[in-house]
């Protein structure tokens, strides 16, 4: 595959770097990552600069509000944004139910939801792992029977980023359970001001709060809200799993984070007092990390090609997840290497604003922790390694 630009994409690149230094602000690109990404006021801020520009949803269909970017502009305005230090927009509207209604959905359901989702007025949460429905999504047992012109849901959802601060959540319910069970699932949006719907913290291993369990008793969900056939859900669910997955691979903020440690070994000292950046050791992780990282981007792009010729991405999605998020660990464990004792928890309290207490260290190391924490997740959500390399071993290898 050929990377080097053409006189277009390079003029494009020009052009997105111009709309970066002129429209992200500064105390945006400045803003400190807090689990996905920044605070929603900052991040909505900026989903609407975006909006104005026609550029949000890049991946989108043009009739649906789209860009019409080929590959290669798609992937410059990826690296461009992430090297302006622009935050990355919230996926579960834009990245999964907005493809998922554009594609499957109603010319209602169309109209009323992906205006909200492009402008970032309405927020998405996505209501899919269970108490012990996690890497088994199939066995979920949140129930939605039919009553008259609705559905009444009872149950209960687990690991639901962002609950707390959603509008909206798309679900998979249980209509069917004499079937097989992928065969019984139904896929729901549901207004998350709905009598019935109880949030409920969870606070993670970075001692944030992003995460939440959230109950459903007898919740009143209008059949008018269902996407597709019923019991068809686990199609979309697949569906939408594929460009999760994608995303996931993360790779501009990856060649982010090794610009980071290049800078961090510059000016940190190893044991025996010389430069990070001259220890042999230290050295020859990066370098390791950096080999995988080119390989992964190589095969993300060339699925982006195929799936923009009309090929279906399938399993071939499982691959970036798996080598994204291992990747993305690999960067923040020895960013931890890197900066040592300055990695500490008690940084969570700056971050969060409750404390006006003086940073320890250097600026580069006031997020490694959150950071870390947050990233210990990355190889089980949207689907665990161990389950998409069952994925692979079955769809590829035939096992």
């Amino acid at each position: 595959m050929d990377l080097a630009l053409n006189r277009q994409d390079a003029t494009f690149r020009d052009e997105v770097r111009g709309f970066l230094k002129s429209k992200l602000p500064r105390e945006i690109a400045e803003a400190h990552s807090v689990g996905i990404s920044v605070e929603k006021p900052l991040l909505k801020t900026w989903q609407r600069i975006l909006h104005e520009q026609g550029w949000v949803a890049p991946a989108w269909p043009k009739e649906y509000g789209g860009t019409g970017w080929t590959t290669t502009q798609r992937h410059i305005f990826d690296e461009e944004t992430a090297n302006a230090n622009a935050p990355r927009l919230m996926p579960f509207g834009l990245s999964m139910v907005g493809p998922v209604i554009y594609t499957f959905g109603t010319a209602e359901q169309k109209a009323r939801h992906l205006p909200g989702i492009l402008t970032g007025e309405t927020w998405w949460c996505q209501g899919y792992s269970e108490p012990g429905s996690g890497s088994d999504l199939a066995s979920l047992k949140t129930k939605a029977v039919r009553d008259g012109d609705d559905y009444i849901v009872n149950g209960q959802k687990i690991w639901t980023s962002y609950a707390h601060e959603a509008d909206w959540i798309f679900c998979l319910v249980r209509t069917d359970d004499k079937s097989k069970p992928q065969e019984g699932i139904s896929f729901l949006l549901i207004d998350m001001k709905t009598p019935g719907i109880t949030v409920r913290p969870i606070i993670s291993i970075d001692e944030l709060h992003h995460l939440n369990e959230v109950f459903f008793e007898n919740v009143r969900v209008p059949a008018a809200n269902r996407i597709g056939e019923e019991n068809k859900g686990w199609t979309y669910a697949k569906f939408l799993l594929t460009h999760e997955r994608t995303g996931i691979a993360g790779v501009p903020g990856s060649k982010k984070a090794v610009e980071q440690l290049h800078r961090m070994a510059a000016a940190e000292r190893a044991s025996d007092g010389k430069r990070l950046a001259d220890d042999p050791s230290f050295k020859a992780k990066l370098a390791e990390i950096e080999v995988k990282l080119a390989g992964l981007e190589i095969t993300n792009l060339r699925i982006l090609a195929d799936a923009e010729a009309g090929h279906a991405v399938g399993e071939k999605s499982s691959i970036l997840k798996i080598i994204g998020t291992e990747v993305q660990q690999a960067l923040q464990e020895l960013a931890v290497e890197a900066i040592g004792y300055y990695t500490l928890a008690s940084q969570r309290e700056r971050l969060e604003g409750r404390t006006n207490a003086p940073m320890v260290g250097p600026d580069y190391a006031e997020t490694v922790f959150a950071s870390y924490g947050f990233g210990r997740a990355a190889t089980i959500y949207g689907g665990s390694n161990e389950i998409q390399r069952n994925v692979l071993a079955k769809a590829v290898l035939g096992l």
